[in-house]
């Protein structure tokens, strides 16, 4: 009865470990040739089907500003406040983070940690946008499956605030 029972309860914790998986966002911020360059403000989340808001993944803003100041701007970011953005209080413990000059960035969430690890079962969007103080805007879509079945790099590509973006999901 006792290995009944420990088997039991020992089945769940397999097949939530079997779940787990990671995902990194590789994305490029490229360099403008502009006369007043500010590093753009980043967002990242997961929608799911009915493009809702599942998780945010990362927003990464100006957050050395006294009295949180920089918070001020992430209304630029428009899809991303709309559809989340005005109902969290920054900064978001695991997801804010200081802004990134141009270059390659990589980001990584691994399930365990994250949201991720609750995500249910299904087809989903990453979505990154980028805006710039006295520059423009920019919203690029990824599709990703959850959870994995295999190793997966999948890409898109933004036309002028964002470089290449992809996104690495593991099982």
């Amino acid at each position: 009865m006792k290995l009944r029972y420990s088997i039991a309860v020992g089945l769940p914790l397999v097949s939530a470990s079997a779940m787990a998986a990671d995902l990194t966002l590789k994305f490029d911020l490229p360099q403008l040739n502009v006369a007043e360059y500010h590093r753009p403000y980043v967002a990242a989340w997961l929608e799911n089907a009915d493009q809702k808001v599942v998780t945010n993944l990362a927003v990464l803003y100006d957050v050395k500003k006294k009295d949180n100041a920089g918070a001020k701007w992430l209304k630029d970011m428009r899809q991303w406040w709309r559809k989340s953005g005005r109902d969290v209080t920054m900064p978001m413990d695991g997801v804010s983070g200081a802004t990134r000059g141009p270059g390659e960035h990589s980001l990584s969430f691994p399930a365990a940690k994250e949201a991720l690890g609750k995500l249910p079962a299904g087809n989903y969007q990453l979505v990154i946008e980028a805006a710039r103080e006295a520059g423009g805007r920019e919203l690029v879509k990824v599709p990703v499956a959850w959870p994995p079945k295999s190793a997966q790099a999948l890409s898109a590509k933004g036309k002028e605030e964002l470089g290449d973006v992809t996104v690495q999901v593991k099982p």
